[in-house]
């Protein structure tokens, strides 16, 4: 069967894949002649390729006989891919028990960079929606499932976040000082769980508890969402303790003990 030729094809980046994908059928480090000499390519586009992919920590060199092999990183990358496939299929039972006990929309997020990823969403059956859709990015300093996720990171990540973060206001109620964000991460802390009041858009709330892996870290989040006209304050305080409870219940598939 005769392939078809694709379009818009990164040369450069197809080749730096190739070079790994080299790296990744060899049972010994190689050279960059025996890796050019597999690829068909000159020794100095071989050679630029790997110190590309060197100074991204995808491929390692030895500094005693100059040979490559795969990089920490990409251990790294498949432990982030295979976290995020196990914990949408670990989650979503816990997900749907929330849906069907309470009516509302539920969702799940990860971390990525300083924002978050939606990577599932369970539609309680009420007439007024939210809008919100699997893979969208969001801020984090402005959502219940972003406060969440910062309070339970480890302090040097927080930092570096906080030195970086820009606190966009979306309503009246968005926080816009580091100040108020300290604060309300170290209450949340405290509490166990988060809370947007109207500050990502009006109208609407959630409340949100983080997902922690086995050292405690956060490295996602739940929240049940609805419209202020359904999620009242005494609702959200119905609601607290059930997200809570799931979302102990997810970290620990993730391996953190409840102590």
């Amino acid at each position: 069967m005769k392939l078809q030729k694709k379009t818009n094809i990164v040369q450069s980046v197809d080749r730096a894949i190739l070079i790994l994908e080299v790296l990744e059928k060899s049972p010994e480090p190689l050279g960059v002649t025996e890796i050019g000499n597999r690829m068909d390519l000159h020794k100095s586009t071989t050679f630029g390729l790997l110190h590309t992919l060197e100074n991204r920590g995808l491929v390692i060199q030895d500094k005693e006989n100059g040979k490559y092999k795969l990089g920490l990183r990409l251990l790294e990358f498949g432990e982030k891919v295979r976290e995020r496939i196990n914990l949408r299929a670990q989650a979503k039972p816990f997900l749907k028990q929330l849906v069907d006990e309470y009516q509302e929309t539920v969702h799940l997020v990860v971390k990525t960079d300083n924002e978050y990823v939606y990577i599932d969403k369970v539609e309680g059956p009420q007439a007024i929606r939210m809008y919100s859709q699997i893979g969208k990015r969001a801020l984090m300093h402005c959502t219940g499932v972003g406060k969440s996720i910062l309070a339970y990171l480890p302090d040097s990540e927080l930092k570096g976040i906080l030195n970086n973060i820009k606190l966009t206001s979306f309503t009246p109620n968005t926080i816009t000082t580091l100040e108020q964000l300290k604060e309300q991460l170290q209450r949340i802390r405290l509490q166990g769980y988060s809370l947007d009041d109207e500050e990502i858009e009006s109208g609407l709330r959630c409340v949100a508890a983080p997902i922690l892996n086995y050292n405690g870290e956060a490295v996602a989040a739940i929240s049940v969402s609805g419209p202020t006209t359904r999620m009242t304050y005494e609702r959200i305080k119905e609601l607290v303790e059930p997200v809570k409870e799931t979302s102990l219940k997810i970290s620990s598939t993730l391996g953190f003990k409840i102590k």
